[in-house]
């Protein structure tokens, strides 16, 4: 049997390695797919099913998808379940030795895609981590595409199916032993639709896992985070932690804390009872209208509506939390107009959360990052509006929510105002951000000025009155001259391609001005790229005040919202009873309310 050929066997030894990702394999414009992941692609994306030459009698299955519009293409296939491992070109292909070096950049599951294309903004994309010692359940949830990061302990197989429905991940990670606990998900993944993974015991050695997170975190005890007594909730947030390490590729710098909660520190509410209550989507239709969060929901940042998903969904049982924030909605009741005023600065900023997500892990690209200025442009005013409230959630706010002033100014001056989408293009930097950056952008200008007094002078020169300076990507600069006025080219323009229509030249004195042109273009593109780089790192840097700010924003957000549906509608605030009798009269139902109006 005949080898493959050298490139078909690195493919093959890391499809090895990536055994239940789909490999999209970088062969200069497109991604590649062979043999059964051609299979599945082509099925999935509807794709056309080709052959390669690789080696064999038989040619290989393919499929491939062009390189610039892959997200798109990816986003499909995690909807579906499926695990993308990215394996991407290292070096230029023009500059290499043998085959091209190739390396997986990340892995993007269902968990893990930050993708804004690929995510409903309202909702959190959890992924949840179950490890099952003996009697005891470890927990840990994090959403990647924000940041949050939280463990607990669970007493048995009822909370844990609880606490599924409560946070409904797109992924599920478990250890080996978990198939003993005689736990059955299948129901739940049936109504959820869920990707699990059933990972190797090394990820959940409970060492492994405490040394992890200590290093992520830059502890050296454990009690710094509040998490010492949550045993198995550790390794599950270790091996948590471990598998996002594996898949991305990355220090994730924008996961700053792990958060320790107790279950019943909210209401318990049965995966039955929260499916017939219509809390978030109707029950037959799986809509947001007709439920409760469709009438409770005026929310302005996408921020705001999922903390207002997980107020509805986690409900308060503490007293004294339940005041705290009736007293808010109660305080902003009160002061519509500076409510009013809140509303119109909120309703232009954008998700922080998840373009900081994106800036941390370097994938922001410059219309995000105006996208970030935008929305701290008006921190200030909303955290002015807030410092003359009195209730404690909004002094807490207050107190958390930092103006980022200094962030809001590094990017107006250094970033122009409609930037391009790619990084690599130029066109990103704004005039007086940088010396030698304005350098070259002016000998760019200069060298523009310079072909049109060449090509004005050829012109009375030759008396090729139609003649142009043109650029392509192939041929660089050239003289463009019609057949008509073909006669009139002089000896000394060197011929460099000949079209059925025109003829194409080029001079000594057009080569030197190319080089002059390009090469200060070259250089200005890639000094703006590294400028873009540093900004973007300098941000980056300050997430810990940008995550508490945004936190902030939300729930500023959500308290506003839940303020003008109770003014809209006429709601009271409710008197707590704790004698365990429930007397409603004149009740009111407030979804049917809405559904027959």
């Amino acid at each position: 049997m005949a080898e493959y050929s050298p490139m078909m066997q690195h493919y093959l030894a890391t499809k090895n390695e990536y055994k239940d990702c789909i490999l999209f394999y970088r062969l200069g414009d497109f991604y590649e797919m062979f043999f059964e992941d051609a299979l599945i692609v082509s099925k999935e994306l509807e794709l056309t099913l080709t052959g390669k030459d690789c080696g064999q009698e038989e040619r290989a299955p393919m499929c491939g998808v062009p390189f610039h519009a892959a997200e798109t293409y990816i986003n499909r296939l995690v909807a579906a379940g499926h695990k993308v491992a990215i394996c991407e070109q290292m070096e230029d292909p023009k500059q290499a030795k043998g085959i091209v070096k190739r390396e997986v950049i990340k892995v993007v599951t269902p968990g893990t895609n930050i993708n804004t294309l690929g995510l409903d903004e309202t909702k959190n994309n959890y992924m949840m981590s179950i490890v099952y010692l003996g009697d005891n359940l470890g927990v840990s949830i994090a959403d990647y595409s924000t940041g949050d990061f939280f463990v607990t302990e669970l007493a048995g197989g009822s909370e844990l199916i609880d606490e599924l429905n409560k946070f409904a991940p797109s992924e599920i990670i478990t250890n080996e032993y978990f198939a003993m606990s005689g736990i059955n998900l299948e129901a739940v993944n049936a109504k959820l639709g869920i990707t699990m993974s059933t990972l190797d015991n090394w990820y959940f050695n409970e060492e492994t896992c405490r040394n992890r997170l200590l290093e992520h975190f830059h502890l050296e005890m454990l009690d710094g985070l509040g998490v010492k007594d949550y045993t198995v909730g550790i390794i599950a947030a270790g091996a948590l932690l471990t598998y996002l390490y594996e898949t991305q590729k990355s220090t994730m710098p924008h996961i700053t804390t792990l958060m320790p909660y107790s279950s019943g520190k909210y209401m318990l509410i049965d995966s039955s009872s929260r499916r017939n209550l219509e809390l978030v989507e109707t029950m037959r239709e799986k809509q947001k209208k007709g439920s409760l969060l469709w009438v409770l929901d005026k929310t302005k940042t996408a921020m705001g509506a999922r903390m207002l998903r997980s107020y509805i969904e986690q409900p308060l049982i503490n007293k004294d939390e339940i005041i705290r924030r009736q007293d808010a909605i109660e305080e902003l009741n009160d002061c519509m107009i500076d409510r009013e005023e809140l509303r119109e600065y909120l309703n232009p900023v954008y998700d922080m959360e998840r373009i900081m997500t994106k800036i941390s892990c370097k994938t922001a690209n410059p219309r995000d990052l105006i996208a970030f200025r935008n929305t701290l442009e008006m921190i200030p005013h909303i955290k002015r509006i807030i410092g003359n409230f009195k209730a404690p959630m909004f002094t807490d706010c207050f107190n958390k929510m930092d103006d980022l002033s200094d962030l809001y100014q590094l990017v107006l001056f250094a970033i122009v105002d409609e930037p391009p989408i790619s990084v690599r293009d130029g066109g990103i930097i704004k005039e007086g951000y940088s010396d030698e950056a304005d350098e070259l952008r002016n000998a760019k200008i200069k060298g523009k000025e310079w072909l049109s007094e060449l090509e004005m002078r050829e012109k009375e020169r030759t008396g090729i009155k139609n003649l142009k300076v043109k650029f392509n990507k192939v041929f660089g600069y050239y003289l463009e001259v019609t057949n008509s006025f073909k006669d009139k080219v002089p000896p000394e323009w060197v011929r460099k391609q000949t079209l059925t229509n025109a003829e194409r030249y080029t001079t000594d004195e057009l080569k030197h001005l190319e080089d002059v042109i390009l090469g200060a273009e070259d250089k200005l593109y890639s000094l703006e790229y590294d400028l873009f780089s540093e900004v973007r790192e300098k941000i980056a840097a300050e997430v810990v005040r940008i995550q508490n700010t945004a936190k902030s924003v939300a729930m500023v957000d959500a308290l506003v919202s839940l303020s003008v549906v109770a003014t809209q509608n006429n709601y009271v605030k409710p008197k707590i009873n704790d004698k365990g009798i429930i007397d409603i009269k004149n009740g009111r139902h407030p979804v049917v309310e809405k559904m027959i109006t």
